[in-house]
């Protein structure tokens, strides 16, 4: 089957991060592969690959309304049905993220390996550090385990699995739940954290929310840090009030940063102060304290 390749050039380097990014997340059926590129004559390019094409106008369209971004023509063309996701792969870096080091298979000899070393590959579930809302909440991570020891740890729509993998490192003692309401996406997360030899305390299970008997058994957590989207977390903010202890921390992503003054109002409704505020190309981290 033929692939298509669609191709947006853009000036400013925030926007096409943050273009990339709305394109990688919110776009349905998503790119089966993304690549975003400094061009020397062109400025940015974004290449997104498709077996199942959306429309470009109404691609566009999205877009704009998405970011309130100005979107340029997308091109279009026919590209040869090759394993574009493994070829992505080979071009991302590793990430630094606090004390972390995400990288993919393709760079393990390259890397130090420890402690703090991730093996992460892009594939069927998100969450590699090269998103800015993966990226901050890992930063989250490492700052507030310098702080205190968190024994009780929630990774809510934990998608590859690298923010409680990161939890599990920066927290040696915390027993660590990781949850998602995809079912690709939680064997996703065992397979890496397999892969990261991460220990026996961290759960992973499929659940919609906080909807799993699991959660329903287990005490409330000191720290929470959930990467989803804006609505699904303000839909989210009663039941996290009632699963974050007091004087608990809350991480939240997954916010482009005009929605995250409407988060902010939802969780000071159900009793959470905000810590801090991390913008990163377009997104924000939200990290805030149970009162």
């Amino acid at each position: 089957m033929t692939s298509k390749k669609l191709t947006l050039l853009i000036a400013d380097r925030d926007a096409a991060r943050t273009l990339a990014a709305a394109m990688q997340d919110f776009v349905e059926p998503p790119p089966d592969a993304l690549t975003l590129f400094e061009s020397a004559h062109e400025g940015w390019r974004i290449d997104a690959y498709f077996t199942e094409i959306p429309d470009a106008t109404d691609l566009r369209a999205a877009l704009a309304d998405i970011t309130g971004l100005d979107v340029p023509e997308i091109a279009v063309e026919d590209v040869p049905p090759l394993n574009w996701v493994a070829i992505s792969q080979a071009a991302l870096p590793p990430v630094l993220a606090g004390r972390f080091t995400v990288h993919g298979s393709h760079d393990t000899g390259r890397v130090a390996q420890g402690p703090n070393a991730i093996l992460i590959d892009a594939g069927e579930a998100f969450g590699t550090a090269h998103h800015a809302t993966t990226y901050g909440c890992l930063n989250a991570i490492d700052r507030l385990a310098r702080r205190r020891a968190y024994r009780r740890v929630l990774d809510l729509g934990c998608g590859s699995g690298v923010l409680a993998i990161g939890a599990a490192r920066a927290l040696p003692r915390a027993v660590i739940i990781a949850t998602d309401m995809d079912p690709t996406s939680v064997e996703v997360a065992r397979s890496n954290m397999a892969a990261n030899t991460a220990p026996a305390r961290i759960a992973v299970y499929a659940a919609a929310g906080l909807d799993h008997p699991r959660l329903r058994r287990t005490a409330r957590f000191d720290f929470v840090v959930a990467n989803i989207l804006a609505g699904p977390l303000i839909r989210l903010a009663r039941d996290l009030r009632r699963a974050v202890a007091p004087g608990g921390q809350l991480v939240l992503s997954g916010i482009l940063i005009p929605q995250a003054p409407a988060v902010i109002a939802a969780y000071a409704a159900q009793g959470f102060a905000l810590n801090r505020h991390e913008r990163v190309t377009g997104w924000s981290t939200l990290t805030f304290s149970k009162r």
